[in-house]
């Protein structure tokens, strides 16, 4: 009888680059995750977590976060818009 070798295939790697207007931060880490959704639903994570460290001065603000695979390529980006106000009343 042959043996044969379990292959394992290998855990992608995504890349989140994140922008808030004022700053960029370009991952040149990455993390892995078991495929694409995963890494959109870290980068969607990341998104409430940088309006909470990044409050503006102002009333408009965009946070943004981008996702690219192994190969450099951007596969998915969101953004969350922060826009205030004053009513006159």
């Amino acid at each position: 009888m042959g043996h044969r070798a379990s292959r394992l295939s290998p855990v992608p790697r995504f890349f989140i680059d994140t922008h808030d207007g004022d700053f960029s931060a370009t991952d040149d880490e990455g993390q892995s995750f078991a495929n694409a959704a995963g890494a959109r639903k870290a980068a969607l994570r990341a998104l409430p977590e940088m309006a909470r460290d990044g409050i503006p001065d102002g009333d408009h603000r965009e946070f943004t976060v981008n996702v690219r695979n192994e190969g450099g390529e951007e596969i998915y980006t969101a953004t969350l818009t922060l826009r205030g106000g004053w009513r006159h009343s």
